[in-house]
């Protein structure tokens, strides 16, 4: 099944370090051992924070009793990178794939040179979230779970197409996974399975469809969050959505096994769940996410047909950038708060029945710009509350974008044939955990200065 890999591991410390525990120990007292395994091809970018952020896991119910990094081919500073840490780590091994063959056959490595009972996957160009480990690993003290997966987040800027089609293929992701688990990104199963199809694009899926067949229960845990970055360029987001659609139809034929987002009705649903049509934008940009995936999967499709091999795929270059820094960017917990301006005049104007509606409907609205992992609540009827979990900058540009919107499109009132135009005007706070308070006022131009003027600065 596996086939033959071949693979050399690089003596960096003391021969203590080959006391390894024994493959079938499932804990140490209360804490479950796990191994943790890297696939590296090029990732000189990001490796260093990879590992760093996996050793500095607070190892709570989870013992990382190893950290395997497989470097496939690397032509970059990867492998010696990962030599210096291990210099330094007794728990970091390094093994170097001279030919890069696929992750696929890296992984078949790992799982071969892994000790502990509980084997952990994780790409060199995520950031796992601390506390994820933990979050995964201690759902195997349940004997019927064989694999859990996490919650992958983009760190791409959502107020660009490519990067809001990325962040909703993964709302979209998370929305099914939590109803019938497809997990990727960052994978925990136990140590049942002996290798993998060398051949297989989709390594996650196969190692699904190999534990959920040998009995056991796969689990999707939304609290374990390992953040990646998509594709930033129109070409890159193709190649990578076309080879992994073309690898579920690949696994779906070799090992009779179909990954949960295959189904286009569960896509649909979890669409329209996500409240995506809340702008004009968001509904423009929506329907060329549709498109762009529509055409991706019509590609893979025919590679599959063709039987063109992807399990060794040409790197997508834009996920490789630096992930940490837009990483903690993204941790920014921004508080907007949104006031209707002359609230007071409308209600004597309109009454206050027909100025609740107009609040509902702004209410409406920001919950369609911030999306649905936002917490908007009305705290007065002329003030609005919401807090989003993001990079700042994006934002700002969603707030700026609805003030204009509500400026240049009077909403519908009953009575009012001609509608209401509504003014706003918003102040953030982004609360980053890496320095202080960022606080800014957004102010239309419609509004009086004045008013912008006692916003926070």
């Amino acid at each position: 099944m596996g086939g033959k890999v071949a693979g050399r591991e690089l003596e960096t410390s003391s021969a203590s370090r080959r006391a390894t525990p024994d493959r079938h120990d499932a804990s140490r007292g209360s804490r479950l051992a796990c191994s943790v395994g890297i696939m590296a091809y090029n990732e000189e970018a990001n490796i260093a924070s990879a590992i760093d952020t996996i050793l500095s896991e607070q190892q709570e119910g989870a013992e990382i009793a190893e950290v395997i990094v497989v470097a496939s081919g690397c032509t970059d500073r990867t492998a010696q990178i990962v030599a210096e840490i291990a210099h330094d780590h007794p728990r970091v091994r390094l093994i170097v794939q001279e030919r890069r063959e696929g992750k696929a056959s890296a992984i078949n490595l790992f799982i071969a040179a892994a000790s502990s009972p509980i084997l952990l996957m994780v790409g060199a160009d995520v950031l796992v979230k601390e506390g994820t480990i933990a979050a995964l690993v201690e759902h195997f003290r349940d004997s019927t779970i064989g694999m859990v997966g996490g919650h992958p987040i983009p760190v791409n800027d959502e107020g660009t197409l490519l990067g809001y089609a990325v962040h909703l293929l993964w709302r979209l992701h998370d929305v099914v996974a939590r109803e019938s688990p497809k997990l990727g990104e960052i994978v925990a199963f136990r140590n049942v399975v002996p290798s993998i199809p060398v051949d297989t694009p989709v390594d996650e899926i196969s190692i699904q469809a190999l534990v959920t067949q040998l009995g056991y229960r796969p689990l999707y845990e939304p609290r374990a969050i390992v953040y990646n970055r998509g594709p930033t360029t129109v070409a890159d987001f193709l190649r990578q959505r076309r080879r992994i659609y073309a690898g579920h139809l690949q696994v779906r034929k070799q090992q009779g096994y179909t990954a949960s987002t295959m189904s286009v009705w569960r896509l649909a649903r979890a669409l329209l769940r996500s409240v995506p049509f809340g702008t004009p934008r968001s509904a423009a940009w929506t329907l060329c996410a549709v498109v762009l995936e529509g055409i991706a999967r019509a590609l893979g499709y025919y590679d599959f047909i063709r039987r063109q091999p992807h399990h060794v795929w040409e790197a997508v270059a834009t996920t490789k950038c630096h992930i940490a820094a837009a990483a903690r960017t993204h941790e920014q917990e921004n508080v907007v708060v949104f006031h209707i301006v002359d609230y007071h005049r409308q209600q004597l104007e309109l009454g206050v029945r027909a100025s609740r509606q107009l609040a509902q409907q702004v209410l409406r609205h920001v919950h369609g710009v911030l999306g649905p992992h936002a917490i908007v609540s009305a705290q007065q009827e002329a003030t609005i509350i919401a807090i989003h979990h993001g990079e700042r900058s994006a934002v700002e540009r969603a707030a700026s974008s609805l003030i204009e919107e509500m400026a240049s499109n009077p909403l519908t009132l009953d009575g009012h044939r001609e509608g209401v135009t509504i003014q706003l005007s918003a102040g953030i706070i982004a609360f980053s955990p890496a320095g202080l308070p960022l606080t800014s006022s957004i102010a239309d131009s419609m509004v009086d200065r004045s008013l912008a003027a006692m916003s926070v600065n």
